[in-house]
């Protein structure tokens, strides 16, 4: 499956889908969790309660927005395979993750879920054909496609490793 096209999707995710390289992506997808769950997995949960500033997210916040919006993205994904022809909204991660309870949860708790949501959406991905993963849909008033939405996804995930691996792990 090749990259998206930049009409596929709004210039803003363009961050996020640079940062994938190519190739299938739902293989991608699955051999990223992997690498996350390594990282994650050598840590605590005092290490996971860490913010690198007073005004920034816990590690275990960080890993509950990865999740959040895994999910959503992941929806979107669906209703467009599946030509629903509704208008998505937009979310906002800010309030989501201030509306959770993911620092009062174990870290492998969390991580678990991350592995079998990341695990479902890899099998829902490999269901999908050429033609359904080009198909599209609106969210957040941007016309997206299907496979746009894998490589954000990906790259969604690189994007906050990144800053895992340079914020919170020093």
């Amino acid at each position: 499956m090749p990259r998206p096209e930049p009409s596929e999707y709004p210039e803003y995710h363009d961050t996020y889908i640079k940062l994938v390289s190519g190739g299938d992506i739902s293989s991608i997808l699955e051999e990223q969790i992997k690498v996350t769950l390594e990282l994650l997995k050598k840590l605590n949960d005092e290490q996971a309660m860490f913010r690198y500033a007073s005004d920034k997210w816990t590690l275990k916040q960080v890993i509950g927005h990865l999740i959040d919006s895994e999910r959503v993205f992941a929806y979107r994904a669906m209703c467009f395979a599946r030509n629903d022809p509704t208008t998505l909204p937009s979310f906002d991660q800010d309030f989501y993750v201030e509306n959770s309870n993911t620092n009062a949860r174990s870290l492998p708790n969390i991580l678990d879920e991350f592995e079998l949501l990341r695990s479902a959406n890899v099998a829902m991905f490999k269901s999908f054909d050429d033609e359904i993963m080009r198909r599209t849909g609106i969210a957040s008033g941007f016309n997206f496609s299907v496979r746009a939405k894998a490589y954000i996804m990906a790259g969604h995930e690189l994007h906050h490793l990144n800053i895992i691996q340079e914020k919170y792990l020093v």
